[in-house]
């Protein structure tokens, strides 16, 4: 045989040369495709971009078919996305796959580039509306995040209770992953809620002789006096008046929520709070009990929580809507100046026909 070669040399090295240039090309086939998979660009949607949700525990198939309809070729991103073992470490969260993208970048996107998410919350009047707001905004239910927002051990735990648990929740713009589970998301505001009630605050709180749940109930109440900002610090100046000397707070928005609590309707509305409305037997009804409410009637603005702790000084014990400065209020000191301020606003909301 290696005489036979030595005799045909010139032809051995001629098959050796075709064998060496059909793997070179094999080699430069397989490359290519293996580019092509990774590298080529594989989305067909003409946006910039598109957001995906996974959810938890989603499932490599759940994600290729919230894919499918946005690749070219779902083949090519399954073969890659076996190869870089993604299929078996799916991540729930938010995703951006933008317009151009190759297999390559889309797998590096949906494992490593979890969207962070603003959430935001403010004016909800109960904490089950809270929970509804909320599970808009991140991946867990508002029947989850009810539930472990009224969770009894949890509030016990941490001083609150179902009335004052509103209160725990601080009215802001945070981030958050949109996965984020409906005990990561209570738990990371318990962290806000003592972030919020810094030395500075509680000092101010103390030296008024409030705790920082009882000026979340006053600041619940000013918030729902007057929507005006500039005008709340002499607003809770009243309350505080009436708080000290132990007069009756008498506050407008407490009887309208205990009605709205007693009925369990918080979408009726109510523009006029009639004679006989008083009457209804509350603790939240400061026409008939001394002092501040049980809890919250309201989620207060950071700005209604700062307007109490520093409250005007001044001798008011009345106030009024002002029929001329829409929004805003007339505050008297005597009982006499605040009956001629309120019969103008008796016969301005006559004039408009509100009877509720």
């Amino acid at each position: 045989e290696i005489s036979a070669c030595l005799v045909g040399s010139e032809m051995c090295i001629r098959d050796s040369l075709t064998i060496a240039l059909i793997g070179l090309a094999i080699i430069a086939f397989v490359s290519y495709n293996i580019y092509d998979i990774m590298f080529n660009p594989n989305t067909t949607f003409e946006d910039e971009e598109i957001i995906i949700y996974i959810e938890t525990n989603s499932t490599y198939n759940d994600v290729r078919a919230k894919l499918e309809p946005y690749l070219t070729d779902i083949s090519d991103f399954d073969a890659l996305a076996k190869q870089k073992k993604y299929v078996a470490n799916v991540k729930a969260g938010k995703y951006a796959i933008k317009r151009g993208m190759s297999n390559n970048d889309i797998i590096n996107s949906i494992r490593s580039n979890n969207i962070p998410v603003r959430l935001s919350f403010n004016n909800q009047e109960t904490i089950e509306r809270l929970a509804g707001r909320i599970s808009t905004q991140i991946e867990a239910d508002s029947i989850t995040l009810l539930k472990v927002m009224e969770d009894s051990s949890f509030l016990k735990k941490h001083n609150f209770n179902n009335a004052t648990a509103l209160g725990m929740y601080i009215p802001n713009s945070y981030e958050f992953f949109w996965n984020t589970s409906a005990e990561q998301f209570r738990d990371r505001m318990l962290k806000e809620y003592h972030r919020f009630w810094n030395e500075t605050r509680l000092n101010k709180a103390k030296a008024i002789n409030l705790t920082p749940e009882q000026v979340l109930i006053m600041a619940s109440i000013v918030q729902k006096e007057t929507a005006k900002a500039d005008e709340r610090a002499r607003v809770a100046g009243v309350y505080m008046n009436r708080y000290k000397i132990g007069m009756l707070l008498q506050a407008d928005p407490t009887v309208i929520y205990a009605i709205k609590k007693s009925t369990g309707d918080f979408d009726q509305v109510i523009k006029r709070v009639l004679y006989k409305d008083l009457e209804l037997d509350s603790p939240y009804n400061t026409y008939k009990y001394v002092g501040l409410p049980p809890g919250l009637i309201a989620m207060p603005d950071i700005s209604s929580i700062d307007a109490v702790l520093n409250y005007e000084n001044h001798d008011y014990y009345y106030f009024v809507a002002d029929v001329k400065n829409f929004g805003y209020h007339k505050f008297a000191k005597s009982l006499s100046q605040h009956n001629v301020n309120r019969q103008e606003y008796v016969n301005w909301i006559n004039k408009q026909g509100v009877n509720r």
